[in-house]
C-alpha cells in the first residue's frame, strides 16, 4: 500500500509542476486558480510523502518520489507545453525510469 501511496504522491508532484507551468502562461484570475492548484497538489504530495516515509526507507522513498516527479514533469513538458523530445532527453528519461524501478526492487 505504501508503494501505491508513493506513486500517487509522485503524480501530485507532477500536477503541482504542471500547475506552475500553466500559471506562467496565464493572467488574472486564471493564474490565481493555477497557483491555488499548485498549493493543493503540493500539500497532498508532501502529506503522502511524509506518510510513506514512516514505513519505507527515506532515501528510497524520496528518490522514487522525485524520480516520478521528474519523469512525469518532462512528459508533461513534452506533451502539454510542446518542449523538444530529443534523442538524448528521451534516453536519459528511460535511464531514470530504469533506476526508479531498480530502487523499488532492491528495497524492502
Amino acid at each position: 500500500m505504501n508503494w501505491i501511496l508513493l506513486i500517487i504522491a509522485g503524480l501530485f508532484e507532477v500536477a503541482f509542476a504542471a500547475c506552475l507551468g500553466k500559471a506562467k502562461e496565464s493572467t488574472g484570475t486564471e493564474m490565481t486558480y493555477w497557483y491555488a492548484g499548485f498549493l493543493i497538489c503540493l500539500a497532498i504530495s508532501m502529506y503522502l510523502l511524509v506518510k510513506v516515509t514512516q514505513e519505507l526507507p527515506i532515501g528510497t522513498a524520496y528518490a522514487v518520489w522525485t524520480g516520478i516527479g521528474a519523469v512525469g514533469t518532462v512528459l508533461v513538458g513534452i506533451f502539454v507545453f510542446k518542449e523538444p523530445a530529443s534523442f538524448w532527453r528521451v534516453f536519459f528519461l528511460v535511464t531514470l525510469i530504469a533506476s526508479i524501478v531498480g530502487l523499488k526492487f532492491v528495497s524492502n
